[in-house]
């Protein structure tokens, strides 16, 4: 992985997030994927699974919400990007993240992680992790 390709990967992201459905995330994603929502969280595991998250996650492709993105650092297959995501109403909250982001040969993540924060006094938790 490079720079240019963690970017592109995270513009993909946003792509998928602000667009209808699910389908996109096969774009994203290989089918074994996990995504853990926090560090202490268990992984959600396999297209399926991410894909029930995202949906309880999200409002839709027309969530109001601005996000910016700053790649920390890359190595071999892996990319750490800080995250700061603004959402409008009905959430009416802020979030800033780091994501580890490993890829496979053909680009899609094969192992998504988050460590999220919020500011104080605004309650937030990670997406519940994997039953």
């Amino acid at each position: 992985m490079d720079r240019a390709q963690l970017t592109e990967w995270l513009e993909g992201y946003e792509r998928a997030w602000r667009s209808p459905g699910n389908d996109s995330l096969a774009e994203l994603f290989s089918d074994d994927a996990t995504y853990s929502t926090g560090p202490y969280e268990r992984p959600h595991r396999g297209l399926d699974a991410i894909a029930r998250m995202w949906d309880a996650e999200r409002l839709g492709p027309d969530e109001a919400f601005e996000i910016s993105s700053e790649i920390v650092a890359v190595e071999g297959d892996t990319g750490v990007a800080r995250i700061a995501v603004r959402y409008g109403a009905p959430k009416g909250s802020e979030y800033r993240d780091l994501w580890i982001i490993r890829l496979d040969h053909s680009g899609r993540c094969f192992r998504f992680e988050e460590w999220p924060f919020w500011p104080p006094g605004q309650e937030g938790a990670p997406a519940a992790g994997a039953d």
